[in-house]
């Protein structure tokens, strides 16, 4: 079993790489849904008090669950999942790779106005938010990375078809 996570900051096609994976019949999962995340109090300096003065919180993987997911992979199969999480390269020993998809801030912005999947982006705050993430976060998750790729230099299905031919490739060295 070859374990790839897609991983990046928002708006940079996570979800829609999976989906267009999952249309092609590969085993693929987006840990940033509901059923894999959830909203938890926030003790690192990434996390910030929302505008009423409460708790800094995260929207972060459920931890024991995605680990068994990773665990029960086996054969000769693909797995992809995909999300940023904090905390996410405890799971990397899990996994054969990590591709981060990245785009440039201008593309990031653009995308987070226009979507229509996700409503991050667009309360107030929350664009200064992501941009700020993007400065920190950003090249901590490329560090850990197998593959970097700039999303905005490719439509979605080439995307899709670059992530599924690394993720059959063997385990690359972290």
């Amino acid at each position: 079993m070859t374990r790839t996570l897609v991983t990046g900051m928002s708006a940079t096609g996570k979800s829609t790489t999976v989906r267009l994976l999952v249309e092609r019949g590969v085993r693929a999962v987006d840990l940033d849904s509901r059923a894999w995340s959830h909203l938890v109090a926030d003790e690192t300096s990434y996390g910030r008090a929302s505008e009423g003065g409460e708790a800094p919180t995260d929207w972060r993987w459920r931890e024991d669950a995605v680990r068994e997911l990773l665990g029960t992979a086996s054969g000769d199969d693909v797995l992809v999942v995909s999300g940023t999480s904090t905390h996410q390269g405890r799971l990397y020993p899990l996994l054969e790779h990590v591709v981060v998809l990245t785009v440039p801030d201008d593309v990031a912005v653009e995308r987070l106005r226009t979507r229509t999947s996700n409503t991050w982006g667009k309360a107030p705050g929350e664009l200064e938010r992501e941009l700020e993430l993007r400065e920190v976060v950003g090249p901590l998750l490329e560090r850990g990375a197998c593959l970097v790729l700039d999303t905005s230099a490719y439509d979605a299905p080439r995307v899709a078809d670059l992530v599924a031919q690394h993720a059959g490739l063997p385990a690359c060295p972290r």
